[in-house]
């Protein structure tokens, strides 16, 4: 990507590239082909037209949804590889109002989706835990960011952690560390992302890019 943040708010760390390589590396072609959420199939603003090539490539950005963190995490899926691009965090800060906060979340998911031109989103489905009132505000916090990729005319695909679990590491009783060292390895990352949720994040991009909804997995590119 050749845009960065300087926003405190959004804070983007590091890919297996660093921005040198980024800048320099010829922009691969992009197919935006796949199964929306409704079982029906659209093309991305990144359709190439005509003969579709036999060698694909998505860019996948994947989503921890919250208001207070919101993880991003972003991959090149291509025939036989996927590539870790870049990860991180928007947060908004708590002296704001929660109307205010949630606003801020909204302009925030926005520029992300507007600099990154993600062929997919892949987005967690809320776990509700004992926690009513933080998961309230979470939702809160989903239903902006899903306005704000439905938008942008991006196609989501929506996953629960079990199917997570299940696509990363193999099966849906997995524990939390377990996916995030699953998630290294495959990616070939030297430590597990930080904070959590952009780690978790990751993993739901890596999901989405293993998961039959996917082109390129119909297409037998994992």
């Amino acid at each position: 990507m050749d845009k960065d943040y300087s926003s405190e708010r959004l804070e983007y760390q590091s890919g297996q590239r660093n921005e040198k390589e980024r800048r320099g590396a010829k922009e691969p072609d992009r197919v935006g082909v796949g199964a929306d959420r409704r079982g029906g199939v659209r093309h991305s603003r990144h359709v190439l037209l005509g003969n579709l090539r036999e060698v694909l490539s998505m860019r996948i950005l994947g989503i921890d949804p919250g208001y207070a963190t919101t993880g991003f995490g972003i991959l090149q899926a291509e025939r036989a590889s996927v590539q870790l691009i870049n990860y991180g965090t928007i947060t908004t800060p708590t002296t704001l109002s929660f109307p205010e906060r949630l606003e801020m979340l909204y302009d925030d998911m926005a520029e992300l989706l507007d600099t990154v031109r993600p062929d997919a989103v892949a987005v967690e489905e809320l776990f509700w835990g004992h926690n009513v009132t933080t998961g309230i505000g979470v939702s809160h916090g989903r239903g902006v960011i899903l306005l704000a990729i439905c938008k942008a005319h991006t196609p989501l695909f929506e996953y629960t952690p079990n199917q997570v679990k299940q696509a990363v590491v193999g099966y849906g009783s997995a524990d939390k560390h377990q996916v995030m060292e699953m998630t290294r390895r495959i990616l070939h990352m030297e430590k597990v992302a930080q904070p959590d949720d952009a780690a978790d994040a990751i993993a739901i991009a890596l999901c989405h890019a293993r998961s039959s909804t996917s082109l390129l997995a119909q297409k037998g590119i994992r």
